[in-house]
């Protein structure tokens, strides 16, 4: 499988996974990213605002191995790890059974993951840092791609520290905005009937693409990257090294999710999605915003356009609603709604000499179907 085919591949299964979500998209987009890039992605948000939902949703077209579990004060290490193998007792072994376990998993979602106990988040910095577990008197090699963990706030613990910031992505959930609440009525009252038609190969397309991300040339998107760091630092928003260095990770698996081996200015905005808290992240965007105006892909168009807010992400992103639009023949008057929201959207952003061909081109179909008699 080509770089090209397993990117089209997981942009395939990432539509699939988005249907009928709404205001979530960027989350199924940001678990395909952490599992190519081999970073862990932390969800943060109140009850309630479908995080889980999303996240499910993304792991189930990844398909491979996975592990889900909700923790809780008393939840024990064998709930996680396994328990053990009583047969091997009886030999005068320890040793954990780990068959269908978090160490043999793929992809992992852990909610509530603050919840654990102190055994727990010990034992899971190994795997999620070194990818190993301690199987009695032997060491496993774990196959983990991504663990997301959910949580309805950040951590005020400071000996939580070390185990939240092995989760390099991060992203910050609010509830539905008022102008989305008809979309969310809709689709949430559809989603329970229409299950997901799972992706085959999701997970082999995701290791192909992990497999070449050494291989990414990031010649062009270092000195931006470095640029913008400093920018952070200047305006206190420090990144660790280590968050620098593991973004170029990201940047990097950006690109390869775009069908390109050379990363460059388009590839940067996953960076403000390293930045650890969400009042941080909005300083970033506005420090950031005229380094990140050219953020654009085809695969993580929600992502990007969050990350960015550039003329190019959001083009991309009124272009592909606008298809889902003219796809619908239906001329009710909930979709004249939308129709008129999206030609006001496209008209408050773009000037028409401004306006890229494909979205120039989609404005005038729909203002001719929502003029029509």
């Amino acid at each position: 499988m080509s770089h090209v085919a397993a990117a089209d591949l997981l942009r395939r299964g990432i539509a699939e996974a988005s249907r009928g979500l709404v205001d979530r998209e960027s989350l199924v987009e940001l678990v395909v990213l952490g599992a190519v890039a081999g970073e862990h992605l932390l969800v943060v948000g109140p009850p309630g605002t479908a995080k889980s939902e999303a996240v499910r949703r993304a792991t189930t077209v990844l398909g491979g191995r996975l592990f889900e579990y909700l923790l809780g004060r008393f939840t024990e290490p064998s709930e996680i790890f396994g328990p053990v193998d009583l047969r091997r007792l009886r030999e005068g072994v320890v040793e954990v059974e780990t068959t269908g376990m978090l160490p043999e998993a793929e992809v992992a979602f852990l909610d509530e993951v603050f919840l654990g106990s102190t055994a727990i988040l010990n034992t899971l910095l190994g795997i999620l840092n070194e990818r190993r577990f301690r199987k009695g008197s032997t060491i496993l090699n774990c196959p983990l791609r991504i663990c997301v963990g959910a949580s309805n706030a950040l951590p005020e613990d400071p000996a939580l520290a070390a185990f939240a910031d092995r989760f390099l992505l991060r992203a910050f959930v609010q509830s539905t905005p008022d102008t989305m609440l008809e979309s969310l009525l809709q689709q949430g009252w559809q989603l329970g009937g229409s299950p997901l038609a799972a992706e085959v190969g999701g997970i082999e397309a995701v290791g192909r693409l992990s497999a070449l991300l050494p291989t990414v040339d990031l010649v062009a998107a270092r000195p931006l990257l470095s640029e913008m760091y400093r920018r952070l630092r200047s305006a206190a928003i420090p990144l660790s090294d280590r968050r620098m260095v593991r973004s170029q990770r990201l940047v990097a698996a950006a690109a390869l999710l775009d069908g390109r081996t050379v990363a460059d200015g388009r590839d940067l905005w996953p960076v403000i999605f390293a930045v650890p808290t969400a009042e941080m992240q909005a300083a970033a965007r506005e420090l950031l915003g005229p380094a990140l105006q050219n953020s654009r892909n085809q695969s993580l168009k929600v992502a990007a356009l969050e990350a960015s807010a550039g003329p190019a992400a959001r083009a991309d992103h009124l272009v592909a609603a606008a298809e889902l639009l003219l796809a619908d023949s239906s001329a009710a008057p909930a979709w004249k709604l939308q129709v008129e929201a999206w030609l006001r959207e496209v008209d408050a952003g773009f000037s028409p000499a401004k306006q890229p061909a494909a979205l120039a081109e989609k404005w005038q179909k729909l203002r001719e179907r929502v003029q029509a008699p």
